[in-house]
């Protein structure tokens, strides 16, 4: 990531970006903790994209290098947390599930950073209880570093609705099955099955973000219904899709600092 700016204080606030907006690379000395009140935020590292919907926050750690893009018109709430204030021992990007009542704080929280009042540190207090009680989710399109495994991703990235098995994408790529099986596993921790069922859902994120249908979302990648295209949503994400464009957006004005 070139050009990367240094803000030291992770600013907690809320900022309103366009569709396909970004936030280029920067990098804080403070936790952070992001999340998308609309809309769906894509957070990115060199270790990979990590995305968030609604029902999941993002935990930056300290001197994380990232960059920010929205899907939708996002509102993005950003909670800056000191180095000492680490609530869940995380020292890597990791997504959090997001209760009702945990998103409820960090809205209330974010919106007005410049109350220092007893109120705002008691509501401090429970968002960082909150914290403490969120699972751990695995939403995240790690990076290839291997140049074979990297091809097969680009296919699979440019054409998610793509159903070629891994064979036949070996095959495309020049490289066997097995290897591409053993790379999948030891870069990505996860399986060729799993790791497309997380690209699908990557790009379901983004279109659903733009209105599409779901019925056409479903078809675009890859689903062989709408029907099992809403059953692994719902598993991942803990709602229907329908019921995630339905999502109520928060209003707010938008300000002037980035990150």
């Amino acid at each position: 990531m070139p050009n990367i700016r240094h803000t030291p204080a992770a600013p907690t606030h809320m900022l309103a970006l366009a569709a396909g907006e970004r936030i280029d690379a920067h990098r804080h000395d403070d936790h952070q903790i992001v999340y998308a009140g609309s809309g769906v935020l894509a957070v990115t590292t060199d270790a990979g994209t990590w995305f968030a919907p609604g029902t999941r926050a993002l935990w930056i750690p300290a001197r994380t290098v990232h960059a920010h893009r929205a899907y939708g018109n996002l509102d993005l709430h950003t909670l800056g947390l000191p180095v000492g204030d680490n609530p869940l021992r995380l020292d890597a990007p990791t997504v959090l599930a997001v209760s009702p009542l945990l998103r409820e704080l960090i809205l209330a929280y974010t919106r007005d950073p410049t109350d220092t009042g007893p109120e705002r540190r008691r509501l401090r207090a429970v968002l960082l209880d909150q914290l403490r009680a969120s699972p751990q989710q695995p939403v995240q399109l790690p990076s290839p570093a291997d140049p074979r495994l990297a091809a097969v991703c680009d296919l699979l990235h440019h054409d998610p609705a793509d159903p070629r098995t891994l064979a036949e994408l070996g095959h495309h790529t020049h490289t066997g099955e097995r290897t591409l099986s053993r790379l999948f596993r030891s870069e990505f921790g996860m399986t060729f099955p799993q790791w497309r069922t997380q690209l699908r859902l990557y790009h379901a994120l983004k279109m659903l973000a733009d209105d599409t249908p779901v019925t056409t979302v479903a078809r675009r990648c890859g689903w062989s219904s709408t029907s099992a295209f809403i059953d692994v949503f719902r598993r991942a994400y803990g709602s229907t899709p329908g019921a995630h464009q339905r999502r109520e957006e928060p209003g707010g004005g938008r300000h002037s600092t980035r990150g």
